[in-house]
């Protein structure tokens, strides 16, 4: 792919201009509308200090151009889900990321069930880390792991 393709490729709604034609749409959504459209249908199966069990079914607007869920929704919900799992420790927030990593393993397709468990490793004082795995919930086999590190505040004494 030539370098003035790949521009055009990044900058979709971006006219010959300069001007974003989706700004106006875009800049209306909503405050915090990514997590509600990658977790719309998530459903929380079990939960317990240290694991959350969700299931869903993968939509549509969740699909890469090979058909199949995407790489960034799946990154996405390891985040979601694995804060989560901080939480349930009765922590008042989940930190920030500090490292975020996805083995991808198989393929899940629209309309195909999945289960999506995270486990905390440790959530200590200043740092958490949790892993997430989904899998097929028919086979149980594993679409992807994921384990992601997040820095938690010191909460101040004043």
């Amino acid at each position: 792919m030539d370098l003035e393709t790949v521009k055009k490729y990044l900058e979709k709604g971006v006219g010959a201009d300069g001007d974003d034609k989706n700004a106006s749409t875009i800049n209306g959504m909503p405050s915090r509308f990514f997590e509600n459209f990658i977790m719309q249908g998530l459903h929380v199966d079990q939960i317990e200090k240290g694991r959350v069990l969700c299931s869903m079914k993968v939509p549509p607007r969740l699909l890469n151009a090979g058909n199949f869920l995407h790489g960034g929704a799946t990154a996405s919900l390891v985040d979601l889900v694995g804060s989560a799992v901080i939480y349930s420790y009765g922590a008042s927030t989940s930190g920030v990321s500090v490292e975020i990593s996805i083995t991808y393993l198989d393929a899940a397709y629209v309309g195909e069930e999945i289960e999506i468990e995270a486990k905390a490793l440790r959530v200590g004082k200043t740092v958490a880390v949790v892993t997430v795995e989904f899998r097929k919930k028919k086979t149980g086999k594993i679409i992807a792991q994921g384990r992601h590190t997040k820095y938690l505040t010191v909460q101040s004494k004043m």
